[in-house]
């Protein structure tokens, strides 16, 4: 017995479905095989009835009804094979039958009047003695006028024993056909049923939290592809609780540090007793510490707008080498520290203008010089370059000749919450906010390292060029608004184009 569930429902259906298709193949099939030999008979009946009548009737003596003989006459004429013959008058009186049965009444059975009629009837059914027979009656014409009934009457026994045999020969072979997809149907549904079940136990126990249980087994299809995501899942699950633990403990740390600088000086500087050149240093501590503080807040702050669709863009056309040249004199200062020679390498000809928020693209490309300073050795050279990459997409490359990354950490430095080194400080959120930024403008980033050798971060913007071809602003505004731009699109539609940049 099959337990309620998908496995039953599998059974069920395909056993109703194939008991209803060989259901009507078996009643087409003893319909016809019905039709087909009793049509045969009365072909049979009603040829051989035809041919002789004609014969009959054009050799027949002109006056022999007065003939004793005239109606063993007809019977010898009209006989035929395991029939009974009977001559009927148009009353339906029997005149003569080869039987020599003597009928008490008229023969009333609807063959009679069609052949009264002139026609070939025909009459299927049960006698008084209880046997099935089959009546075909043709009228027989004498001197021009339709004088006697011909009837023939052979019984349906044999026949139906024969029909019934293969009925049930054929009913026999859908029970077989039946049985079998039934068994297929059962195989089938537990091969569907066995994957779910486990797939479902083993869900159960990540839904209670143990996310090291996996699904095991070779599946096919859409289950092997369920399986699959399932365990991919628990393997991210896992790794999200491995990167929030480390960021709880990174940012733990950050917060640490600068708090505990700005809380000794703070406690010094209130005992008293300091020259005002120490008093400066203190306070400039404390200023240094508490707008790290502020930038650490607000990346974070940053990231949960990112994550909750939350961040505004103020739309406006935005001149990528201005941009970029103030991004360098922001970096200059800490660059100069290091020795590091910075260089912006303008190869479009032409200015390069783009449609988007300039301080959320100058947030980006000051993260990734940023980077580029704090990540290169001393005496080495940061080079940015921006070119065209084709007639609609601006490319900004950020290229520096620092310690690089690993083919191993590479696909994860965009990741939140990912650092390669935890001591170097910082949240994990830098490249993650800024790639979420650069696909809000429609772009996208990519970065090409390798350790050792220095890292290329590159930046895809499509060109105002590219929105103007569609024509007017409105079409611009339109596109932002497809950006999730709300509030560059109202900016747009209050003060048009502003040059941010």
């Amino acid at each position: 017995m099959i337990k309620k569930g998908i496995g039953r429902q599998i059974v069920l259906h395909y056993f109703i479905v194939v008991f209803v298709t060989l259901f009507m193949v078996e009643v087409i099939f003893a319909f016809a095989l019905r039709t087909y030999y009793y049509q045969t008979i009365e072909n049979h009946m009603s040829n051989h009835a035809t041919r002789t009548t004609d014969y009959f009737q054009r050799f027949v003596k002109l006056y022999a009804e007065r003939d004793p003989d005239y109606f063993t006459e007809i019977l010898r004429t009209f006989e035929l094979d395991n029939t009974e013959l009977m001559v009927l008058n148009r009353k339906g009186e029997v005149k003569a039958s080869s039987t020599q049965f003597q009928a008490d009444k008229p023969i009333q059975t609807s063959d009679v009047p069609q052949a009264v009629a002139g026609g070939v009837g025909k009459w299927v059914g049960r006698q008084a003695t209880g046997e099935w027979v089959m009546a075909v009656s043709t009228p027989l014409q004498v001197r021009g006028e339709n004088r006697y009934i011909v009837r023939y009457v052979t019984s349906l026994e044999d026949v139906n024993a024969k029909l019934m045999n293969m009925t049930l020969l054929s009913v026999g072979v859908g029970s077989a056909v039946l049985a079998l997809v039934t068994l297929f149907s059962i195989g089938l549904a537990n091969s569907i049923v066995k994957p779910i079940n486990n797939i479902r136990a083993v869900s159960a126990q990540m839904a209670k939290g143990k996310f090291d249980a996996r699904i095991k087994g070779n599946y096919k299809y859409e289950l092997g592809e369920l399986a699959a995501t399932l365990n991919y899942m628990a393997e991210e699950i896992v790794r999200s609780n491995q990167i929030k633990d480390d960021f709880i403990s990174s940012i733990s740390h950050e917060l640490r540090t600068p708090l505990t600088g700005i809380k000794g000086w703070s406690e010094t500087l209130t005992s008293g007793g300091f020259d005002p050149e120490e008093t400066k240093i203190g306070m400039q501590i404390i200023s240094k510490e508490t707008e790290r503080l502020i930038g650490l807040v607000e990346e974070m702050l940053d990231f949960s707008k990112l994550q909750q669709n939350e961040m505004k863009l103020v739309i406006g056309k935005v001149n990528l080498k201005e941009l970029l040249q103030e991004t360098m004199l922001n970096v200059w200062a800490k660059a100069e520290q290091k020795q590091i020679q910075l260089k912006l390498d303008d190869r479009a000809e032409r200015p390069v203008i783009v449609v988007g928020d300039g301080n959320r693209l100058k947030q980006v490309f000051l993260n990734l010089v940023d980077n580029a300073v704090k990540f290169s050795n001393e005496n080495s050279w940061i080079h940015l370059v921006i070119t065209l990459k084709d007639s609609s997409t601006a490319l900004v490359q950020v290229i520096d000749s620092g310690i690089g990354i690993s083919e191993e950490h590479l696909g994860k430095v965009s990741d939140r919450f990912f650092q390669v080194n935890h001591n170097r400080g910082g949240t994990g959120l830098g490249l993650a906010i800024s790639k979420q930024i650069v696909e809000l403008h429609k772009g996208e980033m990519q970065i090409h390292s390798e350790l050792g050798a220095g890292t290329t971060v590159s930046v895809t913007l499509p060109l105002l060029e590219m929105v103007g071809e569609a024509g007017s602003g409105a079409e611009t505004a339109e596109r932002a608004d497809t950006s999730g731009l709300l509030t560059g699109k109202e900016q747009m539609g209050q003060d048009g184009m502003n040059e941010d940049a």
